[in-house]
Parts: C-alpha cells; sequence; structure tokens
C-alpha cells in the first residue's frame, strides 16, 4: 500500500494543485514512478494507492503508468470513504476490509514521495527471519538533518527500543524511512486500538509505531543505499541537483530502471548557438540558448542567448530572449519575458534556502528583475509585477480580481482536474 495523498504544505505553492507524489523529479519522471517501480522490480504484484489530496490527478496518473509500462499487475486506487483520512494510520484503517478480503498476511506500506531504489524483498526476507510484528526501514543521516525525521534506537539484535517522530534535539543518527512491513493480525489489532483514541493523530510515525515499540516486536531494516525524503522545497531542489554532478551518487537507468508515464524517444533539439552542460534535458525540449547543472522536464524552449543555470525546470516552461534563470524552480507552463533576471544569487555563500520559485503559469514580464528566495504564485500575469524589480524574499500575489473573473477561473481549474 502506497501512501499518496498528502498534501505537503512544507512544498508550498508546488503543490498547491497537484499531490506531492505526482512532483515532477529528474525531468521526465514524478516522485511516484520511484516507489512503483521498486514495486514491479521486487516482484510485487499487489499494488495499491491510497489516494485523497488531488485524488484525480493521481488516478489518472497511474491509469497511464499503467497502461504504458504494460506491467499485468494489480494496480487499486482507494479513497476515503468520507471526507479526508485523519493521518496515514486512518488511512490504512479505513481500508482494512479491503486488505481482509484480499487475505493479506503481510502488508508492505510506503512512502509515495521518496526517492531512491530499493529491493522490498529483502526487507520482507529480514521481517520473517526475526519473526517481527512490524519491520521499519532505517536510515543513517547526518545527525543535524534527524529533525526532519522519526529517529530510532535499537539493541544489538535490530530491536527498536526507542522512536520519537521529529525530535526537536535527536539522540540518534538512525531514522524512519516511512517504509513498513506489518504482519496482517497486528496491523489491524493496532489500526483498531488507535481509531478508538479520539486524541490521537491516527499517524504511523506519531501515534502507532511509538506505542507499538512498548509492546510488540518492533524491528529495524537498515538500509545504506541512495534515499531522499524531499519534504521540502530546499529538500527537492538539492535532490534534482545531485543528479546535475560529473559524478551522481544515484542513477535513473541501469538494471533498476525508473518507470514512468512518459516514454516519449525524441531527442531535444539545439540550435548551433545552443549548449547544454551537466544538465538532463528532457525530450521536446527546444534550447536556442544555454542550460547549465539544470533539470529540463519536456517541452521547455529556451530562446537566444538565454541562461538556465543551476536550475528545476518543470514541463512547458518558456524563457525569453537574453534573459537569466539562476537556482530556481519553475513549475509547468511558466513565462518569462525577454530580457530578465530571475533567481540571482544573494552571494557566494548562497544555500539551497535561497532558492526562488515561481509557480504553475506565472507569467514575468520582460525587463523584470526577482530576486533570491522569492516567491511568485501561481497564475500571476504580468499586471501582477508593480515594479521591475522584485526584492529578495518577496512574495508576488495575483492582484484582487472582479467576481466574474473568479468565476471563469473556478471553471477553468475545474476543466483542468477533469
Amino acid at each position: 500500500m502506497i501512501l499518496a495523498g498528502g498534501q505537503s504544505k512544507r512544498m508550498d505553492i508546488l503543490c498547491h494543485e497537484r499531490p506531492k507524489p505526482a512532483l515532477p523529479f529528474a525531468g521526465k519522471f514524478r516522485v511516484i514512478d520511484f516507489s512503483l517501480s521498486n514495486c514491479i522490480h521486487s516482484q510485487i504484484n499487489h499494488v495499491t494507492l491510497l489516494a485523497d489530496y488531488q485524488r484525480s490527478y493521481m488516478a489518472d496518473y497511474l491509469r497511464r503508468w499503467n497502461s504504458i509500462n504494460a506491467t499485468n499487475r494489480s494496480f487499486h486506487i482507494l479513497e476515503p470513504m468520507a471526507g479526508s483520512y485523519r493521518g496515514t494510520a486512518d488511512a490504512v484503517y479505513q481500508n482494512l476490509g479491503y486488505l481482509q478480503r484480499y487475505g493479506a498476511d503481510r502488508v508492505l506500506i510506503l512512502a509515495g514521495d521518496h526517492v531512491y531504489k530499493m529491493d522490498y524483498r529483502k526487507m520482507l526476507a529480514f521481517h520473517e527471519r526475526v519473526k517481527a510484528d512490524v519491520t521499519v526501514g532505517v536510515q543513517q543521516v547526518p545527525i543535524e538533518q534527524a529533525h526532519r525525521f522519526g529517529t530510532v534506537a535499537m539493541d544489538a539484535e535490530g530491536k527498536i527500543v526507542d522512536f520519537v517522530e521529529k525530535p526537536s534535539t535527536p539522540r540518534s543518527d538512525l531514522v524512519s524511512m516511512g517504509m513498513y512491513v506489518f504482519n496482517m493480525e497486528v496491523l489491524a489489532r493496532r489500526l483498531i486500538e488507535d481509531a478508538a483514541q479520539p486524541n490521537s493523530p491516527h499517524d504511523f510515525s506519531y501515534a502507532v509505531i511509538p506505542r507499538m515499540v512498548k509492546r510488540d516486536k518492533v524491528y529495524a531494516f537498515k538500509f545504506d543505499g541512495y534515499w531522499q525524503d524531499i519534504g521540502t522545497i530546499e529538500a527537492y531542489y538539492a535532490a534534482n541537483m545531485e543528479l546535475t554532478r560529473e559524478k551522481p551518487s544515484f542513477s535513473l537507468n541501469g538494471v533498476w530502471p525508473i518507470l514512468t508515464a512518459d516514454h516519449s524517444s525524441s531527442l531535444p533539439r539545439v540550435s548551433k548557438q545552443g549548449s547544454i552542460q551537466n544538465s538532463i534535458v528532457s525530450p521536446g525540449c527546444v534550447v536556442k540558448g544555454r542550460v547549465e547543472n539544470s533539470i529540463l522536464s519536456p517541452g521547455v524552449r529556451v530562446e537566444g542567448q538565454a541562461v538556465i543555470m543551476n536550475s528545476v525546470i518543470m514541463a512547458d516552461v518558456f524563457v525569453g530572449y537574453h534573459s537569466v534563470v539562476d537556482h530556481c524552480v519553475l513549475d509547468e507552463e511558466v513565462k518569462v519575458g525577454k530580457l530578465c533576471y530571475i533567481g540571482f544569487r544573494a552571494g557566494l555563500l548562497s544555500g539551497n534556502s535561497d532558492v526562488t520559485v515561481l509557480g504553475k503559469r506565472a507569467t514575468v514580464p520582460p525587463c523584470t528583475a526577482v530576486g533570491c528566495n522569492c516567491r511568485v504564485l501561481p497564475y500571476v500575469d504580468q499586471a501582477d509585477f508593480t515594479a521591475s524589480m522584485v526584492s529578495s524574499g518577496t512574495v508576488v500575489s495575483p492582484r484582487p480580481k472582479s467576481n466574474l473573473a473568479l468565476a471563469k477561473e473556478r471553471v477553468a481549474v475545474v476543466d483542468r482536474q477533469r
């Protein structure tokens, strides 16, 4: 069961109209492709996505993914019975009847928003060998990053003796990957107990797993391969940028290829004046300018003498003549006019926190400069820019619109979701 329904407020404007698992990654891929591909390569034949936020978006993508990859696996989409899931544990609790009808004896629960390659059969074999009630996938991270995760302490045999979600002062650098193997009988019992507690957050990492540590056989399976939880814009940007290095620590191809719904074989077109260096440029792109250390999704157009560097550019973006885009994330269908400078760095010591983000279908007027660490909200148009210089750290929002204009936008959003 893949948890693919969270709204992810930390991803800000990148997830206003899409669930985080549907975020583009590394050009033509989506984040959910990694969990799905791992299931296929691990010979797991029954896969279910638990969808919630923007659920139709996720369902449409899974149908296309399965059709294009012709996996002949059993894929299902399950949605909340009413309203929304109250947490990750509640999502599975609401579908216990489905699992019981399926006759499941073990359940592998995965997060749908992580980037990694893993053979789940090894974790399942470990679970059987130690006779665990639940096995938690864990990985070692730098201690200064551990506060972002659930931290784990275990004994010499691998049994977890302490589990704390997002501690302010971590005492361990071993963290949960949000990946669990449960024995079905134990899973059902613990979820029913959790559902009966009105003050519970109904979440695996905040409630169910910490309580199980005190009473059940909870073991840790250590994974030492590449794994990234892209839970923030900064982490998402850094994981993409890692792929542009001369020797990235993660490969998209090889014997464990990542499958996606985009199987276009066309090559990007590069003019005589255009150049590409240390970048991933997807099919359908047209490059007349210069692209360096960047990721371009399908259909991006870079006009003459324009420069894109150190940036993540999603599908169908247009960058005008002689414009510069540096240290940015540009969402789908953004348009940058000519002679613009977007996202210039604050200095040599600037880090991932200085990323400038332009939301979906935002339009930047010609001859406009936008500083670092700015947010240009989705659907901002040229008239919303009140000055030709946007200072670093600024948020550019759409101006108030008439009731008629708002009604037209609502109709357009509904049409797009359909």
